[in-house]
């Protein structure tokens, strides 16, 4: 069969001339470190020093906040927090405290446009939320408004969601959820003033209530503090019939963080 070997030395020496241009390129431009560009061994990847000065959060966990426990207090703990104001969403997960090394990370995608940072951020937030994740979950970015989208070109929200989704293999959709008015930045207002500044701030976009109806959400925002923005839209997707509504971030405030 000619036709048949003639496509596999094809796709043989397709191969080897990507691991050679890959190889070629590497040499030219050896990876680096996503923070402080120190060279590594892959792309995407943190160097050493930075890969233990991460903050990243580990079990014991607060089963609905998912912030960390100094000691394990027994499944289904739950923290001061989840206690004393139980959260709207069923649980919520992050990757790391938001402080140092995360802190940078979050601020230079968000400010910086460091648009690459997505694809690694993405990926470790998978991983911590891997139990938050089912087949039919459908995911989907806080939105910004239309407007501050201009301003800023991209979601940064929405970049994460889309690297979660692929790695996961589940629906994502950026649109469904909307912001119908502007609102001003949450940095530098207090829990109430927050909760205020967002309220009757989303809404679903009309006509497409039925695509969520009896699905699990999985709501994916860069960084949480006091919760009032996933709140305000957890609401909204919980009153067109969302089963189940969890929050995965990249990274959560704690302590003063929270009020920073």
């Amino acid at each position: 069969m000619p036709g048949f070997a003639d496509n596999t030395v094809l796709e043989r020496t397709s191969r080897a001339g990507s691991l050679v241009a890959g190889t070629v390129l590497d040499l030219l431009l050896p990876p680096r470190c996503v923070c402080c560009q120190a060279r590594v061994s892959l792309p995407g990847n943190l160097c050493g020093v930075c890969w233990r000065e991460m903050p990243f959060i580990g079990a014991p966990v607060c089963a609905r906040y998912g912030t960390p426990f100094t000691h394990d207090i027994g499944e289904g703990g739950l923290s001061a927090r989840a206690l004393t104001d139980p959260p709207l969403f069923e649980r919520l997960r992050s990757v790391a405290t938001y402080q140092g090394i995360a802190r940078d990370l979050v601020l230079a995608l968000k400010f910086n446009r460091r648009r690459d940072l997505a694809e690694p951020m993405g990926r470790w937030m998978v991983h911590a939320g891997r139990e938050l994740i089912s087949p039919d979950t459908v995911v989907m970015p806080v939105p910004l408004h239309r407007l501050r989208l201009l301003q800023r070109r991209f979601n940064q929200s929405a970049d994460l969601a889309r690297v979660i989704a692929r790695e996961a293999s589940i629906d994502w959709d950026p649109m469904l959820l909307r912001r119908a008015r502007r609102t001003r930045q949450q940095v530098g207002l207090d829990s109430s003033e927050r909760q205020k500044n967002v309220r009757g701030a989303f809404e679903l976009r009309q006509g497409w209530s039925n695509t969520l109806h009896g699905r699990p959400v999985l709501l994916v925002d860069d960084v949480l503090t006091t919760g009032s923005t996933v709140t305000a839209c957890t609401k909204v997707l919980k009153a067109a019939g969302a089963s189940s509504v969890d929050v995965l971030t990249f990274a959560i405030a704690v302590g003063d963080e929270a009020h920073d």
